[in-house]
C-alpha cells in the first residue's frame, strides 16, 4: 500500500467563479483546469499552489440534492476534504477496508482529469472525508 502525496484539498463553494477570482487575486493561484463531474454532480476547478504539485480544489453543486449541494447547506462553504495520492487505489482500498476502515464505494469513482477515486468515510479516518486519488497517469500530479 502506497500513499504517495498530498495531492489536494477540497473546498465546497457556491459560486465557482466567484471563488476562482478569489483564490487567483487574494492567493496568487492559478487555476489550471476546471470541469463538470456529472458522475460526483460538481463543477470543479484545480488551482495550483505556487510552483508545487499541490492543489486547491474548488467544488460547486450541479444541484442541490449532490453531495456538495448537501454539504453546503448542512455546513456552509468551506473545507469538505483531504486528498491523498496513491499509486494503485484498488490496492489501498483493500488494505484500508482489510484495516477495518470503511470506504465509500466497492469500486473507484471517475475524478477529476480522468484519475481514479475513492474516500473514506469520516468515522473511519477521525473525522475527516479522505479522498484517494489514483491519477491517469502514473506517478505524476492528478493535472
Amino acid at each position: 500500500m502506497k500513499i504517495t502525496h498530498i495531492d489536494h484539498v477540497g473546498i465546497a463553494v457556491a459560486d465557482l467563479d466567484a471563488a476562482i477570482a478569489l483564490y487567483e487575486s487574494a492567493y496568487g493561484m492559478t487555476c489550471v483546469h476546471t470541469e463538470v463531474n456529472a458522475e460526483q454532480g460538481v463543477r470543479e476547478a484545480m488551482l495550483q499552489v505556487g510552483d508545487s504539485d499541490s492543489y486547491i480544489q474548488l467544488l460547486s453543486p450541479l444541484s442541490a440534492d449532490s453531495t456538495i449541494g448537501r454539504f453546503l447547506a448542512g455546513s456552509g462553504p468551506g473545507l469538505q476534504q483531504l486528498a491523498y495520492r496513491v499509486d494503485d487505489v484498488d490496492e489501498v482500498s483493500a488494505h484500508l477496508r482489510a484495516q477495518g476502515m470503511r470506504l465509500l464505494y466497492d469500486k473507484p469513482k471517475s475524478g477529476t482529469a480522468g484519475s481514479r477515486v475513492n474516500f473514506i468515510h469520516p468515522k473511519s479516518a477521525g473525522g475527516v472525508l479522505v479522498e484517494l486519488v489514483e491519477s491517469a497517469t502514473p506517478g505524476q500530479a492528478t493535472l
